[in-house]
């Protein structure tokens, strides 16, 4: 069996939580705190350490799902998260373009720890505020190579979507390496 270390990263409430814990089969390991900042008008709590969950493809593919803290004083917790992994997700709010810059810093972050494949999860689509797929690209300056998908963290098909396009870059990236 093939096991896989995926890391879900993304700026502070950007749903890298909900995205686990909507797909995970297993009860999600969590490290949630309340909040006691200004944090706390968005909402309650805030993972500190890392969310974990686990989810089976098939009879020989299981992905592990690494969530990691979305606050920079837990960013300590980023580099050790992403040792392993063979692929990230970066989480957006669609609804924030305040958190777009962040999102971009913690891309780039992620993207010097390891070259691995990744994708952009462009969260919460279902809203009526929510940025155009195309517009959030520009505004996070995303090449055209780089997959932007459009994502609803708390809808299980949403997230499955999101996923098979990271394992299908990763395929891509072990096949290229393969044949070198």
């Amino acid at each position: 069996m093939q096991t896989v270390k995926i890391v879900v990263t993304g700026p502070f409430n950007s749903g890298k939580s909900a995205f686990i814990q909507s797909v995970s089969e297993i009860d999600v390991v969590s490290t949630e705190r309340k909040i006691t900042s200004e944090a706390e008008k968005i909402k309650n709590t805030t993972t500190v350490a890392m969310d974990f969950g686990r989810i089976t493809v098939d009879e020989d593919l299981v992905l592990y799902l690494f969530g990691t803290p979305g606050q920079r004083r837990f960013d300590f917790m980023w580099e050790i998260l992403s040792e392993g992994m063979l692929g990230f997700i970066v989480m957006v709010d669609s609804t924030r373009p305040e958190t777009f810059r962040e999102a971009r810093s913690i891309l780039e972050t992620f993207r010097a720890y390891a070259p691995t494949p990744y994708v952009v999860a462009a969260n919460k689509q279902d809203l009526e505020d929510a940025w155009d797929v195309e517009d959030m690209r520009i505004a996070l300056r995303l090449p055209d190579n780089v997959k932007i998908l459009p994502c609803v963290a708390t809808d299980k098909e949403s997230v499955k979507k999101v996923l098979l396009e990271l394992l299908f870059s990763i395929l891509e990236e072990v096949e290229k390496n393969s044949s070198q």
